[in-house]
């Protein structure tokens, strides 16, 4: 199974003004991502507005990361649900199209258990056994926290391979680290604690700030991964009120109110996210001239 180490772009999904999908502009966003060196890109997750996204545009905005990498980077679909049954349906479908992975969430809203979680994952696994999966434990946005000991119960399992750690618990990453696999891997799921993460045994990062800096943050974490903190801790200074940026006005509209001053795609979100405030915007400039 694949290991999935290094930065992986959380992507956006950018659409015309009608709220179409802008296609072209999807295939330049995941070129410049290769071109700089990134580790893997991830369609379709809680950046690429999943959720307002119909199953034939899903598939499709997979499809398109797919036959644009060709390879050269690693493409891990976003296929979560609230719905095991659901899950497993995307995720069969991802597989036929040639992903690396996919990335499967907490099931949010309706608030399991955590034997709940792990029948959840473990069927998902079971049906797709050749496919390697990794788990994201949010619970600012699911409502539920996935407990260290259901991970690593999870983490015994074939072919789920690593998670994206979001809960913004050092103690709880840190007991991850010290008890799972050596061929589990445990990625920060917060551009901001990456540094953090890294210090107790984290290899990776799934990342909102590389769809603007991805070759910056894929330095950052080949010095973490090097044990070269020193280097590693100048880019987390350099960069950390950017990180917090991104996050300014909510995840994604933020980082796609910077992408548009950027140029590099349009501002346009789907209801109900809705762009940055006045003010917020005013913010996020200060921020960006600084850099």
């Amino acid at each position: 199974m694949s290991k999935f180490k290094g930065v992986f772009t959380a992507l956006v999904t950018p659409f015309w003004e009608n709220q179409s999908l802008d296609r072209d502009t999807f295939v330049d966003l995941i070129e410049r991502q290769i071109k700089s060196g990134i580790n893997g890109i991830v369609p379709c997750g809680t950046t690429g507005e999943s959720p307002t996204l119909s199953e034939e545009e899903h598939l499709e905005v997979v499809k398109i990361a797919v036959e644009t990498a060709k390879g050269r980077c690693k493409v891990v679909a976003g296929t979560g649900a609230n719905c095991t049954k659901e899950a497993i349906i995307r995720t069969k479908e991802a597989e036929k199209l040639g992903v690396d992975g996919t990335l499967q969430v907490v099931p949010y809203y309706n608030k399991p258990s955590q034997e709940g979680i792990y029948q959840h994952f473990k069927a998902i696994s079971e049906s797709v056994p050749n496919l390697p999966i990794m788990l994201y434990n949010v619970p600012g946005r699911t409502g539920v926290n996935m407990f260290p000991e259901t991970t690593l119960r999870l983490a015994e399992i074939p072919n789920i391979v690593a998670i994206k750690e979001a809960s913004g618990d050092l103690e709880q990453v840190r007991e991850i680290c010290n008890k799972k696999p050596d061929d589990f891997t445990v990625l920060s799921g917060d551009d901001a604690l990456a540094y953090d993460f890294a210090q107790v045994g984290a290899e990776g990062l799934v990342s909102v700030a590389s769809n603007l800096f991805p070759a910056e943050l894929t330095e950052m974490m080949n010095f973490l991964n090097n044990k070269q903190f020193n280097e590693a801790e100048k880019i987390h200074k350099k960069y950390v009120d950017f990180f917090g940026a991104c996050f300014l006005a909510g995840n994604p509209a933020s980082i796609k109110y910077i992408m548009f001053l950027k140029r590099l795609c349009k501002p346009v979100l789907r209801l109900p996210l809705y762009s940055p405030e006045q003010e917020k915007q005013e913010e996020i400039k200060k921020i960006l001239e600084k850099l």
